[in-house]
This record gives structure tokens, C-alpha cells and sequence, in this order.
């Protein structure tokens, strides 16, 4: 009993340890999934928004599910093409990365902001839950791509499936929490501040202005925060595909940066860190600028689910509640 007891407590500490560096590495992709939702249930009435939020999350859960097994599948029959699918996420998220940066150093974002969303109704609720379903099925296949790799990486001498799927469902349901958890905060938080400032203590209306006020700074921050993660990520991605598939070049010139740093007393491995990061975003920003330049001139390059034509509100269409 004590042996099976350890053994368990063994195995916990495992999985704990797993989850905690994998959700580390994806944390980039993370961030921007947090910072890209919020679009989709902007302009709608304040009464569907956690509504909203609840179905895209299930539908998250859903995508999450879905890729566990395949990517199970693969890491038992064919290892091999993982690295390759992670490298082809890394692209995605440079070029993503790429363009929202391009888009904010031209205002393109603020512009985005300001422009109200109409709704028009469940059907346009609904195809705007499947729009963003949808591009959560492209961040979550990162996430878990991301997450696997860490695990493979992390533990020598090899894991069991079991412990594997165990560790990538912990990880999956802890990153779906905590995404949409701060989905909701961030898109609450504004109703919550015109709450507060309702009442008759003036601490907290002072606060619920703070709150109010401070709302499209966090958004700001967090959307700068998101790009900059997808470039470092992505790059790092990149960098280090290349590395394992036989272009050593990157990955070298990566660690001849940082290395000098790394002898700085007390701050030599947060340096190094931070050459690495900015070296990573730098490839990133790089490759992805090539991509975005290259995608715009093709045929079917298509707008984002969030740009498309808005059908014009019926007569029947609920009216948007005002924040």
C-alpha cells in the first residue's frame, strides 16, 4: 500500500512538473489567445457576453480533445512529423506576428477598436462562436504541439503514453481556464467598473472609474504583450527546428549572442535569456515579414474571420447594450 501510495505521489509530482514546463513553453500562444477572444463578443449585448465565452471555451475543450488523440497517435506511429507540424505552427505564429505588428505600427489596431460591431442577432452570434472556435483550433493545435514537444524534451529515458495523455488533458484543461477565465474578467471588467461607480461610497466609484478607464490600456498592453510573444515563440520554434532537422547556423549564432552575457554577475542568466528572446523575435519578425509579403500577393489570401462583412441588422435583431 505504501509502495503503490509513493508510487502515485511519484507520478503526480511527474505529471505536476510536466504540466508546469509545458504550459511555460506555450505561453506565448497563450497570451495571444487571450488577447484575440474578446473580439468576437465585442458590440454584443452585456447579458450574451459570458455566454459567448462559455461556448467558445467548450468548443475549446472540444478542439483540445480532438488534437490529444491525434497528437498521441502520431508521437506513438510516426514521431517523426512532429517537428515538422511544430515548425509549420511556428510560421503560422511568426506570420500572425508580423502582421499584427505591422498593423499596429500603423494604427491599424486602434482603427479595428473604434469600429462597433453590429449584432445581428443568434445567427450572427453563432457564426461569430464558430469563427472564433475555429481560430482557437489553430491556437490550441499550438499549444498541444508545443506542449508534447516540452514533454518529450523534459523527461530522459522515455514516459509512458498513459502519463503523457494524462499530463497533455491536465494541461489542456488548466490552459483552457485560465484563457477564458481572463477572457471574461477582461470583458467584464468595464461593467463591473460602471457598477462600482453607481454606488454611493466614493472609494468605490473612484475605483470603477480607474476600472472603466483603465480597461483600453490593459487591452492595449495585453495585445502588445500577445504579439511579441508570438514572434519569440514562433521564432524560437523555428530556430530550434531548424537545429534538430540539420541547419545548425541559427541555433549557433543564437548561443554565440548569449553567451558573453552569461559570465554578468547575478543577472548573466536572465541576460542570456533576454538575447535569446529578442534574438527569437528578431527571426521571427523576419521570416514572418516574408511570409505576410508573400501570402498578400496571393489569390485567396482572405480578411480574418473578425473583418468580414457584418450582415445589416433585421428588424427583429437586438439592440446592443451599451457599456
Amino acid at each position: 500500500m505504501a509502495g503503490g501510495l509513493a508510487a502515485l505521489l511519484d507520478d503526480v509530482a511527474v505529471i505536476a512538473k510536466m504540466t508546469s514546463v509545458a504550459g511555460s513553453k506555450a505561453v506565448g500562444v497563450v497570451v495571444d489567445d487571450a488577447a484575440v477572444t474578446p473580439q468576437y463578443v465585442h458590440g454584443f449585448s452585456p447579458k450574451r457576453e459570458l455566454p459567448m465565452i462559455w461556448r467558445i471555451a467548450k468548443g475549446s475543450l472540444l478542439n483540445k480533445a480532438i488534437l490529444i488523440v491525434v497528437l498521441m497517435l502520431l508521437d506513438t506511429f510516426l514521431p517523426v512529423v512532429l517537428t515538422p507540424l511544430l515548425m509549420l505552427g511556428g510560421l503560422y505564429l511568426v506570420f500572425e506576428g508580423a502582421e499584427k505588428f505591422y498593423e499596429a505600427v500603423k494604427g491599424g489596431h486602434e482603427a479595428e477598436e473604434k469600429t462597433p460591431v453590429v449584432e445581428a442577432g443568434p445567427n450572427h452570434e453563432n457564426t461569430m462562436v464558430r469563427s472564433a472556435i475555429t481560430t482557437d483550433f489553430i491556437l490550441s493545435a499550438e499549444i498541444m504541439v508545443i506542449s508534447l514537444n516540452t514533454i518529450n524534451d523534459s523527461i530522459s529515458g522515455g514516459i509512458s503514453i498513459g502519463m503523457k495523455a494524462v499530463t497533455m488533458v491536465v494541461v489542456a484543461i488548466l490552459i483552457t481556464l485560465l484563457v477564458y477565465g481572463v477572457v471574461a474578467l477582461i470583458v467584464k471588467m468595464d461593467d463591473i467598473g460602471l457598477a462600482m461607480t453607481e454606488r454611493s461610497d466614493p472609494g468605490s466609484q473612484k475605483m470603477g472609474r480607474l476600472l472603466v478607464n483603465g480597461m483600453p490600456w490593459v487591452l492595449r498592453v495585453l495585445s502588445t504583450v500577445g504579439i511579441a510573444a508570438m514572434l519569440w515563440v514562433g521564432g524560437h520554434i523555428l530556430v530550434s527546428g531548424f537545429n534538430t532537422l540539420g541547419w545548425h547556423g541559427p541555433y549557433e549564432l543564437a548561443h554565440l549572442l548569449a553567451d558573453p552575457v552569461h559570465s554578468v554577475p547575478g543577472i548573466g542568466g536572465f541576460l542570456a535569456w533576454l538575447v535569446d528572446t529578442v534574438y527569437s523575435a528578431l527571426v521571427g519578425l523576419l521570416i514572418g515579414s516574408v511570409i505576410a509579403v508573400v501570402m498578400h500577393f496571393l489569390p485567396f489570401h482572405q480578411k480574418k474571420p473578425h473583418d468580414k462583412d457584418i450582415p445589416e441588422p433585421t428588424k427583429d435583431a437586438a439592440t446592443v447594450g451599451e457599456h
